[in-house]
């Protein structure tokens, strides 16, 4: 492959790893009160006990707006706050049971409109979509 076909093929790539994740992001809206960039937030919450700052960080977001972000997630119970035996200062953030189940429902939707697009598929398209998405991690995950 020449290094334009490359070029050409990650544009194309780009894009529709792009409208992929839009149309997933947003499947659940009817179903949930939940928007996209809060699901974003309780994701990354889910294994781990975060501060406000890191969770800014990962989601490359402003403090203020992720202290927007995480006052809505507590006020529907989603969240909980508690402070740092070590630093008063400090908050660490994570999820309530409440939080864990609308994750796992909303995680459950999305995976579920993936699965119904992939209904008219070949046994043989399938394998390649594997083999894709093995290769699409390496992408990025590659440094």
């Amino acid at each position: 492959m020449t290094p334009a076909e490359r070029r050409h093929l990650a544009v194309d790539l780009r894009s529709v790893c792009m409208r992929i994740s839009r149309r997933v992001r947003f499947s659940n809206t009817g179903r949930s009160t939940l928007r996209p960039h809060q699901v974003s937030v309780l994701g990354k919450l889910d294994k781990n006990i975060r501060t406000p700052r890191e969770l800014a960080e990962l989601e490359c977001v402003s403090a203020p707006s992720m202290t927007r972000t995480v006052n809505a997630l507590v006020e529907q119970g989603f969240v909980r706050r508690d402070a740092d035996p070590d630093d008063g200062r400090q908050v660490h953030l994570q999820l309530t049971p409440e939080g864990r189940k609308i994750l796992s429902t909303v995680r459950r939707s999305r995976d579920e409109w993936v699965y119904s697009r992939m209904a008219d598929l070949t046994d043989e398209e399938c394998a390649v979509l594997r083999e894709a998405a093995d290769i699409l991690e390496r992408v990025v995950t590659a440094r």
